[in-house]
């Protein structure tokens, strides 16, 4: 009831303030929005913009709800569980919407992830290493867990032709330019985006086969190799190629953007309620 709630008192300040330039004024800009709370912003506007259909937002998904979804698949998918209570939680939660026959569809999982801190560390002149006497860290290997969330994601949704899952990535480990940054005392530091030590954009794109990133992908791709035809659940990764912090109300605008995408994809199963008198 509290989720419901939010998102009532949140409708109303999106028509109050005139929607997204309102929410995400110079104000709101100062304060660190979490993805989960941009989730909260865009729930919010899909209630505003389609009244007739019912939204709800939750933070996790159990591993025994995601077993259940695999068995009407095939019922030799999905029997193994060793944790009765095991779930997943992506860091900006799942918004579902309720289809004309009463289930609950995905149609958005987001999360956000930060790694590597050169950019602020050089700025600040802080010196890293075993030594504190490099400029930079070798980067770690913590982003490739987002792929679990993504696999079982991907699992709950096998038997969807859409895949609504937006990664979004900044920090040093992700660039896709290279930059130069100045440290106190004036020198200078480049920071390579091909450099092995630093990114870990590779770590990633086997979420998206390879595909271009900053792209919404949430269509499902089939493709025909000889005589099969194989169904592709690509995640749709941005990364801010600089480094820099992510824009809330550009994560809002992408975040919205995919939402609307899969309800273009459930339309059929969404027909009944848009087109009630």
């Amino acid at each position: 009831m509290a989720k419901k709630n939010q998102s009532t008192r949140l409708t109303l300040q999106h028509k109050e303030s005139h929607g997204v330039e309102g929410i995400f004024g110079e104000e709101a800009k100062l304060h660190d929005l979490t993805v989960g709370e941009i989730s909260h912003h865009v729930i919010a506007k899909l209630t505003e913009d389609y009244p007739q259909l019912t939204f709800r937002y939750r933070q996790s998904i159990e591993k025994k709800e995601i077993n259940e979804a695999l068995q009407k698949v095939d019922p030799n998918l999905g029997q193994t569980l060793f944790v009765e209570n095991a779930s997943i939680i992506p860091d900006g939660g799942i918004i579902e919407v309720k289809d004309d026959n009463e289930n609950w569809r995905v149609v958005l999982v987001s999360e956000a992830k930060h790694q590597g801190k050169d950019i602020e560390n050089i700025r600040k002149g802080e010196l890293v290493g075993k030594n504190k006497d490099q400029d930079l860290m070798a980067a770690g290997n913590a982003i490739e867990r987002s792929h679990k969330n993504i696999s079982e994601i991907a699992n709950f949704m096998l038997a969807e032709s859409h895949f609504p899952y937006v990664l979004f990535l900044e920090g040093s480990n992700f660039l896709t330019e290279t930059i130069k940054v100045t440290r106190p005392d004036g020198r200078v530091v480049t920071l390579e985006y091909n450099s092995g030590m630093l990114n870990r954009l590779d770590r990633l794109t086997a979420a998206n086969y390879g595909m271009p990133i900053n792209t919404n992908l949430c269509k499902n791709m089939f493709v025909k190799h000889k005589d099969k035809t194989i169904m592709l659940q690509a995640t749709s990764i941005y990364t801010q190629g600089d480094g820099g912090s992510w824009n809330k109300s550009k994560m809002f605008d992408i975040m919205l953007e995919i939402s609307k995408t899969s309800l273009q994809i459930l339309g059929s199963d969404l027909f009944k309620q848009l087109t009630k008198k």
